[in-house]
């Protein structure tokens, strides 16, 4: 997966075209994410007593990961990563214009 919940992405499709947020989680087996402040949708929702009152809410809408770009935290460039193995034998995603690696430690 080139995209992972945490990312900072550039929308490059659609009616939200050039913004940008970081990926908040992935939904439909990695096909979608959802990024925060982009592709705001309002839900009508039915009171739960207890729970939630009834009305509008603003909520974000799941979009297609092929609208979206990854953006390197360096230099802050869109960019598609590449893959590097690191000397303990780790496979990470790299910038291919500034070298720097992506992945933190996880």
């Amino acid at each position: 997966m080139r995209i992972r919940s945490g990312d900072t992405v550039l929308v490059i499709a659609g009616k939200e075209k050039g913004k940008t947020g970081r990926v908040d989680r992935q939904v439909a087996h990695g096909t979608r994410v959802v990024v925060e402040g982009v592709n705001m949708v309002t839900r009508h929702v039915r009171a739960r007593p207890g729970v939630r009152q009834s009305g509008r809410i603003q909520m974000e809408a799941p979009i297609h990961i092929s609208n979206v770009v990854l953006i390197c935290n360096k230099c802050n460039t869109p960019m598609k990563p590449g893959v590097v193995f690191l000397e303990t034998g780790k496979k990470v995603r790299s910038c291919p214009m500034c070298q720097e690696v992506i992945d933190d430690a996880r």
